[in-house]
């Protein structure tokens, strides 16, 4: 029976069939065996299952009421059954109709305390819904709901605790039970009470023996026991259609349940397949077509649904409406290339290779991809159609014009055996892709296409070509490639210069990166230098020389600068182009910021370089802008040193004039220049010239100058070396013999600065140097002894002065007067028998090493150092003196205090 005829049939209804049936135990026998039907929609009229909504039930149900034996609740899968029967077998009559009062008679199992008319009245409520819960039998299908929706769990929720309450009350034994149950159940918990609805843990167990078992339970066991336990997948029964009725009938529920699915997920394109492939199935086209076309208008962007479509018209070998299909596919969709693929193969099994090609040249219109293009060429060739395929290429390169494209092309013109057509189609993409990204793929695949040809320097030649024009950055396979070319067909030189190439590539990308990277460019140079390219070298020292800091500072140009004067020497030594080599220093010249800083040694060696050609003027001419626009000492030295080669002394004095204006501080200017004249044998212009030296303001610093003439003696820039026309004006005054005019520096010396090296250098002169005042073999010994009694005399002065200087105006230099005392011990021991060592050994310090708190600059006590102090005889003594004084003190205040 279908479903149709299910909703038509006539049932009775449940509230007449218990008007009308008796309840005794003859009556439910009655019952049962008519098989009265019961639908859930009387049931749901009472109160005790409201708010279920109709929408989770399915259509009429038949219910079959049984005798009352017990109360029971099966749950199978997808369907709630429920039955609820009386708990006692008595009979039980009834005197009035359903709904009106009721009297009851026979024996009943109830019991508990209270009147004889609540407990009738009790019972009465009772057997009423008794009477109505027997009226449910069988709840049917849940509507387009399953188990794990929210909606349905809320109403089965709902059911299940109306149901219980029902039961409960159903089992009261007594009033009073039920008036307490009232009394406490909840309507907001579906009329129960707060002691049903706790919930109730299971107690944790607690192992008291927690040895192994002896039998041990793996994952595998449990695993095995549960696929064992498992219960059989519910199938639902296969039907069996005997006769044209039934088939219709399958056919009618079959669509109505298609058509039922459909209206509510119209949008879901899977329905409208499985619906259409049973359409199919039970061979009604024209049903499944209008299937089809209905889904189409639904979606017709969905590719899927016009290849089912055309492969069920292909299947059932309807080969118009296929192409039908097909056509109205490719028109609503030509960007999909598998509706153009599908049909192609279709017309091309059917071997109607005119209407493929007509269909290929419609698809080319649209400006496919790449693929599209060549699955056109496999079609013409795979008819050996070679020019047509050809022609394609030309328009495929020109739709696509890609370096694969063009590659593809020359391959298919040598595959063909035409090496002059794949050679053109080389050059031709050659000239139009030359500075495109993937050049270097079109560079490799024109060189291994002539290296096939056997045509090695026309690879040869296109290796070296790309290399010049592809970014370095971009080559790093085609230098790979022609590395391994050359060693295959070169000869050593050939070998070599691909190395140098890959050198070169690495340069270059580094340079490329940070081209004020210098070292890089250096490297780079020496690279060119030892290939021996003039042009390539010299294009790497002008790109590298391009390369100007960016800031005006010294330090950014010091690298820099020996780009210009490597050039130069390059263009000098190697190249041996002069005018090239003046050129090139005259506009590193021009470039150097002199108003801010200089190079010395750029005007040197542009003037030496004119001094190599012989041109002094131009030498003179560099050297004489370098004074005027950046003066250094290097060029002053340097120009002078020229012109003392070349004997012009006039030129040195003006130079020196020059040096001495521009630096008048400059002690190494005065020595030289006194030097100068001295050498000239000019003695009294070189004293004039010391005389002009020690004259002059910075030289007030004689102590510095002392120290540093004796610690750095060659040293003529830093700032000590400034006062050395005193030690060389002292020499001079020694080499000429005037003793006299020496001590009168002293103690002119002396006067500035009391510096220790100052006195010994002092007390050394009086003691060895003017003892040969009168030098000569011929003078008796007692004269020679006399002098070096007055040579000690005069050194014990200066010894004596110094000692006493020390000891009253700067007692804080403890070391210097120690140092000074072994100085003049040692003197003293240098004239032997005349020399009085004790008188010295009475003023030697003793040496105490003591400790002192290093106090740090914010005044915090840090630590303690250890240092050494000196203790004089002098100082010894008054050390005493405080002493006795403090006991002498002491002693006296003890005496008055013993007084008193």
């Amino acid at each position: 029976m279908s479903s149709q005829e299910e909703d038509s049939a006539p049932s009775t209804s449940g509230r007449e069939f218990i008007n009308q049936m008796d309840l005794s135990s003859d009556s439910w026998r009655e019952s049962r065996g008519r098989g009265a039907e019961v639908t859930v929609a009387d049931a749901c009229l009472e109160h005790e299952l409201e708010g279920i909504p109709w929408s989770l039930y399915e259509g009429p149900q038949t219910q079959v009421v049984e005798p009352p034996s017990e109360v029971r609740m099966v749950d199978r899968p997808s369907r709630l059954r429920i039955g609820v029967e009386l708990m006692d077998n008595s009979p039980i009559e009834s005197s009035r109709p359903l709904g009106g009062k009721t009297t009851l008679r026979g024996s009943s199992s109830l019991k508990g305390n209270g009147s004889a008319d609540n407990i009738l009245d009790v019972q009465d409520k009772m057997m009423m819904k008794r009477r109505r819960l027997a009226h449910i039998s069988e709840i049917a299908h849940v509507k387009s709901f399953s188990s794990s929706s929210p909606v349905f769990s809320v109403h089965l929720n709902t059911f299940k605790t109306k149901f219980i309450k029902i039961t409960r009350t159903l089992n009261l034994q007594s009033p009073v039970g039920d008036t307490m149950a009232a009394k406490d159940a909840d309507p907001s918990l579906g009329y129960l009470t707060r002691k049903d609805t706790e919930v109730k843990l299971p107690r944790p167990t607690r192992v008291k023996n927690k040895t192994p078992a002896p039998i041990q339970i793996t994952a595998e066991q449990i695993l095995r026991e549960a696929r064992e336990r498992q219960e059989a997948e519910i199938r639902p029964p296969k039907q069996k259609i005997t006769d044209s009725t039934e088939l219709a009938d399958y056919r009618l529920r079959k669509r109505k349940e298609f058509e039922d699915l459909i209206r509510r997920v119209r949008w879901n394109i899977s329905v409208w397949i499985k619906y259409a492939q049973w359409e199919e199935s039970q061979k009604d086209f024209n049903r499944a077509r209008s299937v089809w076309e209905r889904a189409l208008e639904v979606d017709y962007r969905n590719h899927t649904l016009w290849l089912k479509y055309a492969e069920v018209e292909m299947k059932n070998k309807f080969i118009n409406h296929a192409r039908n299909v097909w056509d109205r596919a490719v028109t609503l969709l030509p960007r999909v290339d598998q509706l153009w693929y599908k049909y192609i193969h279709m017309e091309e099994m059917l071997g109607n290779v005119a209407g493929a090609r007509q269909i290929f040249e419609r698809w080319m219109n649209w400006l496919p991809d790449q693929q599209g293009w060549l699955s056109y060429i496999k079609f013409e060739l795979r008819y050996n159609e070679v020019d047509r395929a050809r022609q394609i290429f030309e328009r495929f390169v020109q739709c696509h014009p890609k370096v694969s494209a063009w590659i593809r092309f020359a391959k298919f013109e040598m595959k063909n055996g035409e090496i002059g057509r794949s050679r053109n189609v080389y050059e031709r993409a050659v000239e139009k892709l030359a500075d495109d990204e993937e050049a270097e793929q079109l560079f490799v695949a024109f060189a291994e296409f002539e290296e096939r040809c056997k045509e090695s320097e026309r690879a040869r030649c296109i290796y070296k070509f790309a290399l010049d024009h592809i970014p370095k950055g971009r080559a790093e396979d085609l230098y790979r490639k022609f590395v391994a070319f050359e060693k295959q067909y070169g000869d050593r030189e050939g070998i070599e210069d691909a190395i140098v190439g890959k050198r070169r590539f690495q340069y270059e990308d580094e340079v490329r990166k940070n081209p004020l990277n210098y070292d890089t460019w250096f490297d780079y140079i020496r690279l060119e230098e030892s290939v021996g390219n003039k042009d390539r070298i010299r294009e790497v020292y002008e790109r590298a020389i391009a390369n100007v800091p960016p800031a005006e500072e010294k330090r950014y140009w010091q690298r820099y600068i020996y780009l210009w004067i490597n050039y130069a020497l390059y263009e000098e030594l190697d190249a041996g182009d002069m005018e090239r080599t003046r050129d090139v220093y005259l506009e590193c010249l021009k470039l150097i910021p002199h108003k801010k800083f200089s190079f010395a040694k750029i005007w040197l060696l542009a003037a030496q370089f004119e001094i190599r050609q012989l041109n002094l003027n131009g030498a003179r001419q560099i050297l004489g802008n370098a004074i005027g626009k950046a003066p250094k000492d290097k060029i002053f030295k340097k120009y002078i040193e020229i012109e003392l080669q070349l004997c012009n002394f006039d030129r040195c004095r003006k130079l020196y004039e020059k040096y001495l204006e521009w630096s008048p501080e400059n002690c190494y200017a005065w020595s030289k220049y006194a030097e100068l004249e001295r050498s000239l044998a000019e003695t009294d212009r070189a004293r004039a010239i010391f005389e002009l030296a020690i004259a002059q303001p910075a030289l007030d610093m004689p102590e510095l100058l002392w120290k540093a003439q004796v610690l750095q003696p060659k040293t003529h820039v830093s700032e000590p070396c400034k006062l050395m026309p005193f030690p060389a004006y002292i020499e001079f005054e020694k080499s000429e013999g005037e003793y006299e005019r020496t001590r009168a520096l002293y103690e002119r010396l002396l006067d500035r600065t009391k510096h220790l090296k100052v006195w010994i250098s002092y007390a050394k002169f009086e003691a060895f140097d003017s003892k040969e005042d009168d030098g000569g073999s011929d003078i008796p010994e007692d004269d020679v002894n006399e002098l070096k009694k007055q040579c000690i005399q005069r050194a014990r002065r200066v010894f004596e002065k110094a000692i006493n200087y020390y000891r009253t105006s700067a007692p804080e230099l403890k070391e210097e007067r120690a140092m000074l005392l072994e100085e003049w011990l040692n003197v003293e021991s240098g004239f032997g028998e005349l020399g009085d060592v004790s008188l010295v050994q009475a003023k030697i310090p003793k040496k105490l090493k003591k400790r002192r708190q290093i106090v740090s600059d914010d005044g915090l006590a840090t630590g303690y150092e250890e240092f050494y102090d000196y203790l004089f005889p002098e100082e010894a003594q008054t050390t005493n003196l405080k002493i006795l004084e403090a006991a002498y003190k002491w002693k006296k205040q003890k005496i008055s205090s013993d007084d008193e």
